[in-house]
């Protein structure tokens, strides 16, 4: 069943179509396991992207959506290079291209969205930038799939390699502690079961929390190896994050 947050758009100047909105409630499950309702609608997942292309509108989202959890149960990160697709499976490449000036992106899909008639998929922050989309909002693009996270990533190459979110860079989180005691306790539990454990301090709004973090990895299978083990392990509120969050 699917529990984690759907992210919706959410733009700095929104002007059109779906307005400014709350995020919705998770999607509603029903008997295909793999379909999700919303408002009433019924959504159904393809099993391959092979061969799919669409042209449509897109928009992006970031704040506040930033480090909550998409439909896949990954963090969000608004400056990752992600996506939002309604029926598309997860870990799907995808070309973004702009029409307006055929700029062109690469994404990973993570999320489900948006939901807008007239909207085929929601860009996240960085991704939109890309693409010269973010000050207008939304953008008539034309999507193409290029198959499965791990087996583009090996195709590509330089700054396009080094862009995609699957690539890098993924850090397992532990903890978070207002108590810079409470982190070091954390840690030293930790280093009982695997190597390469750091506390990342954050300071905001005058705040600063001690972050406990295990290793800095490239892609997003090995640190969910890590994480599982740290679950097997018994450190039940361990997850993935991008390492920028």
């Amino acid at each position: 069943m699917m529990k984690s947050i759907v992210l919706i758009i959410l733009t700095a100047t929104l002007i059109s179509g779906c307005g400014a909105k709350k995020p919705l409630p998770p999607p509603t499950p029903v008997t295909d396991k793999t379909a999700y309702e919303i408002d009433g609608q019924v959504y159904h997942p393809i099993d391959s992207a092979d061969g799919f292309r669409e042209q449509g509108v897109a928009s992006w989202y970031g704040d506040p959506f930033h480090g909550e959890k998409t439909a896949n149960c990954e963090v969000y990160s608004m400056y990752a290079m992600t996506a939002a697709h309604k029926t598309l499976p997860f870990g799907t490449m995808l070309s973004v291209t702009n029409r307006e000036n055929n700029k062109t992106t690469i994404v990973r899909v993570n999320d489900r969205g948006p939901y807008c008639r007239d909207r085929i998929i929601d860009l996240s922050y960085s991704a939109a930038q890309e693409i010269d989309m973010v000050p207008k909002g939304t953008a008539p693009v034309e999507i193409i799939a290029l198959g499965k996270d791990e087996d583009v990533i090996d195709k590509l190459e330089g700054k396009a390699r080094g862009s995609v979110y699957f690539t890098g860079d993924f850090t397992v989180q532990a903890g978070s502690f207002g108590d810079k005691g409470n982190a070091e306790r954390v840690k030293a539990s930790l280093e009982s079961v695997v190597k390469d454990v750091q506390i990342a301090p954050l300071t905001k709004d005058g705040q600063t929390l001690y972050r406990v973090r295990v290793g800095r990895f490239t892609s997003l299978q090995q640190a969910q190896r890590v994480e599982q083990q740290l679950i097997d392990s018994g450190f039940k509120n361990v997850y993935t994050v991008a390492w920028d969050l």
